[in-house]
């Protein structure tokens, strides 16, 4: 068997290893007593994931935290998904159509947070883990990307004059169901974008 055909089983084997070796730092963060302790523990977590990133394929890394690359990445996403929106006229009917049945509009946020959640945490695109969740319990990744999903969802739309915001609530509430459309396949992209370069 040549060298080449033996190296995905090895870096396999080492994926399983590095992810063993996160899961032990992350029950370890969970058992040490001082908070200083806990951030020593988030240091090295954060060092064995930049030092993987160094080694490893695009694919198969453990993806944790959520800093600016991230937020780069979801809003290079986003506009990818989000612009042929902004330019077709659909997106207003669609979300004129919603602002008639409050329960549709629900269910459209609603679904669109349950496919990023799928997305990240699901899909098994990478191997997304959960730091410092905010009030720890929401994961700041799913914030991060559902947040910049819908700035820019509101900002596009707004900026090229799709919707517009003034002191009527019906205007307000019209404009806010189009967004929420946008905000859909936007905060898909914004998921994709984050998590398949694998930073």
């Amino acid at each position: 068997m040549s060298r080449q055909e033996d190296q995905p089983a090895e870096l396999d084997a080492d994926d399983d290893e590095f992810a063993a070796l996160f899961d032990e730092l992350q029950e370890l963060e969970q058992l040490v007593d001082s908070e200083d302790e806990r951030q020593q523990v988030r240091d090295a977590m954060r060092a064995a994931a930049e030092s993987q990133d160094h080694e490893a394929a695009t694919f198969g890394r453990v993806v944790w935290g959520f800093g600016r690359s991230d937020l780069a990445e979801a809003l290079l996403g986003s506009l990818l998904f989000g612009i042929p929106m902004a330019v077709e006229g659909g997106t207003v009917d669609a979300g004129l159509h919603i602002a008639q049945h409050p329960l549709y509009l629900a269910a459209t946020l609603v679904i669109a947070i349950g496919l990023v959640i799928s997305i990240l945490y699901v899909a098994d695109f990478q191997d997304v883990r959960v730091a410092n969740p905010i009030f720890g319990l929401v994961p700041r990744r799913l914030v991060g990307v559902t947040g910049t999903a819908l700035v820019v969802s509101v900002a596009l739309l707004t900026g090229w004059g799709l919707v517009e915001w003034s002191t009527d609530p019906v205007v307000v509430y019209r404009s806010a169901c189009i967004c929420a459309v946008a905000f859909v396949p936007m905060a898909i992209g914004a998921a994709l974008g984050d998590i398949l370069p694998g930073n």
